[in-house]
């Protein structure tokens, strides 16, 4: 695995600064910001100094291009180095992002960039959202299985250019608050190769979507880039199919009391008190999940490779692990990881 993230700043300085004004210095905007959970965070823009808020799509898509490389990049190049792989051996690079889009793409400016070869299969995941990391890993597993060469999944997010126009202009309510109490940039990669002697081997993969709550989760292209939708009925919904889930993705061969350890989505602290209860969790298993949220913030697709990178150096007898992804649908996606 690799990890690239953008300068850090801190939670309580940002809102004094920054948000306390966007929000219209809204009280309910200060506890959202101080109950989400995170204290640092990571931004390729910092609005004290570069205001986005009022930027066109197309401004901030332009935006995207410039900061998105560099990181993606680093974090790739982070995963081969780990893999002991390179670039040219690669067969497949899947890319996923919900924050920015292009064409020519990173796929193809990152294989030009690490010297992969011409025959590179490449594959580009949009718009899923935070859970769309899990589908990624299974496309590549699913590659890496049939064609017996290595393969790549690379996340990249910067949803700080998705700040969305102040409170004065009308816009900045409780649920983007909410958003933008939680949401940071980062990069993820993972390199995936056959029989490795040491790592995660990638198992099954389920998913649950609960169609009867498609609004209450959604991420809307506007004139003033994407815009988050987002219910308070979110946790509570994911919840309900959490440990149905849970027990699909281990049967027939696995129960519950054979997981080891689980790497849970970090959406918010709300989202983790919700899930450790219907699964019965003690709070430990949500260590690595809170610690990530505190130090990073919700890095969307990205953050469930930092939450699993950051057990397996917790964990490192490994055994079977449980990762879970949320995003709009309302979708529910989990697979099952074992090894160191």
């Amino acid at each position: 695995m690799g990890i690239a993230t953008p300068p850090v700043y801190r939670q309580d300085e940002i809102w004094e600064e920054y948000f306390k004004g966007h929000s219209g210095d809204s009280d309910r905007a200060a506890r959202i910001f101080a109950n989400a959970g995170v204290e640092t965070r990571h931004s390729v823009v910092d609005p004290r100094v570069e205001d986005v808020s009022t930027w066109s799509t197309a401004q901030r898509m332009q935006r995207y291009e410039i900061e998105a490389f560099p990181l993606a990049e680093e974090a790739l190049a982070k995963a081969l180095v780990s893999a002991d792989i390179d670039a040219a051996e690669l067969g497949l690079l899947a890319v996923v992002s919900c924050t920015g889009y292009a064409t020519p793409g990173l796929d193809i400016r990152l294989a030009a960039s690490l010297g992969a070869s011409s025959d590179l299969q490449r594959l580009v995941v949009g718009h899923m959202g935070c859970y769309a990391a899990i589908p990624g890993l299974a496309a590549v597993a699913d590659y890496v299985r049939l064609h017996r060469r290595p393969a790549a999944l690379l996340c990249v997010e910067l949803t700080s250019l998705h700040l969305q126009p102040s409170a004065a202009l009308g816009v900045f309510n409780n649920e983007q608050a909410v958003a933008h109490s939680l949401f940071s940039d980062a990069a993820a990669a993972v390199v995936v190769v056959p029989d490795a002697p040491v790592g995660m081997e990638i198992g099954k993969i389920a998913s649950r979507t609960d169609t009867a709550h498609t609004a209450d989760m959604t991420w809307h292209v506007t004139d003033h880039g994407f815009r988050m939708g987002l219910s308070p009925r979110v946790p509570l919904v994911l919840a309900r199919h959490a440990a149905d889930t849970v027990n699909g993705l281990l049967a027939p061969t696995l129960t519950t009391a054979d997981v080891d350890a689980y790497a849970v989505h970090p959406g918010g602290p709300r989202i983790l008190d919700v899930v450790g209860k219907a699964l019965a969790l003690p709070e430990s298993a949500l260590t690595a999940s809170r610690e990530i949220l505190r130090e990073h913030g919700n890095c969307s697709s990205a953050t469930i490779l930092m939450v699993a990178d950051r057990l397996r150096a917790n964990n490192p007898e490994g055994g079977n692990t449980v990762a879970m992804a949320f995003g709009p649908g309302l979708t529910l996606y989990t697979a099952h990881l074992s090894g160191t």
